[in-house]
């Protein structure tokens, strides 16, 4: 069923995501939770080139170390390929290179925006022509953050984050990303935080779907970065600050120099900091900078997975 499939690579850039907030419902029976989450994609980019060839293979460059990732079966970007051809019945492979930029374990979804741009980009070289929707539905089947990073922009995500309703947002947001120099385990966070409820079972939710605060979608709709900074909200931040006690002294350091808030972005441990111009994001970066942190300035929302040409 393949239409026109090219003997050139397709280059696909798909962006990192920063969870402005995030609820977490009650512990399932499947060992999921139901989370409410407001998305939004921002202009740090991974780019995923797509070749040809008879085999599955992915390999990486970028400008992170990308040594301990895995290269086999494993990867999401090659199980994200391998399911497109199974489902579009493509009898040959791909070869992947991947240039990553996005952290690894970093809270911002960067192998789901790997899987993302497979998607685009073997949907394009096989010539598969696959819907919006159906490429929607195998990225559900990949990861809760793999949609998003298909469709961009600013989205609310709820059950596993996977079903997203596109939400307004006017005009640009200003970001610094504090990147940190190790990953965390996002089930080890999610863990932490079931350990701190049973604790305290006061604190734990009571069985209600948990939903998005109004307040968020009004900030965004209004484009008005003071009203998110106080709309921001991460129910795993405690338990990623437990895990990994030293971003507590990065938030605290990004709200001193001038940041209208901070956020441990998903289950960390990556700190986004809400800056209110792009001039206080560029003082900003400088003085984490200057406090030996890896800082990046980045902007949203941005597109989802697109082909560059």
């Amino acid at each position: 069923m393949t239409i026109a499939a090219t003997d050139e690579a397709v280059h696909v850039r798909a962006p990192g995501k920063i969870n402005l907030f995030m609820r977490v419902g009650a512990l399932q029976a499947d060992g999921y939770h139901d989370v409410a989450t407001a998305y939004q994609a921002v202009s740090l980019y991974e780019d995923v080139r797509a070749w040809p060839d008879d085999e599955f293979s992915v390999s990486f460059g970028g400008s992170i170390d990308t040594s301990g990732l895995p290269v086999d079966s494993s990867n999401l970007a090659i199980k994200a390929a391998k399911l497109l051809a199974r489902t579009a019945g493509v009898p040959g492979g791909v070869h992947l290179e991947i240039d990553k930029h996005v952290p690894i374990a970093g809270g911002m979804g960067g192998g789901s925006a790997d899987a993302a741009a497979t998607l685009v980009a073997c949907d394009a070289l096989w010539g598969t022509a696959l819907s919006k929707e159906e490429l929607h539905a195998l990225a559900a089947k990949l990861g809760a953050d793999v949609p998003f990073a298909l469709t961009g922009g600013t989205a609310v995500g709820t059950g596993r984050g996977d079903r997203l309703s596109p939400a307004l947002a006017t005009g640009q947001f200003h970001w610094v990303l504090a990147l940190a120099e190790f990953g965390l385990s996002t089930p080890g966070v999610y863990r932490e935080l079931d350990r701190r409820r049973e604790e305290r079972p006061e604190s734990a939710p009571r069985g209600i779907s948990p939903v998005v605060d109004v307040a968020v979608l009004q900030a965004l709709r209004a484009g008005d970065a003071r009203r998110l900074a106080d709309a921001l909200h991460n129910d795993l931040q405690a338990a990623a600050l437990d895990v990994a006690p030293g971003l507590g002294g990065i938030l605290e350091l990004g709200e001193s120099n001038g940041a209208l808030a901070g956020i441990v972005s998903g289950s960390g441990p990556t700190v986004a900091f809400l800056a209110d111009s792009t001039d206080a994001a560029l003082e900003l970066q400088v003085a984490l900078s200057a406090a030996r942190l890896n800082a990046v300035r980045v902007h949203g929302p941005v597109h989802g997975a697109r082909i560059m040409h």
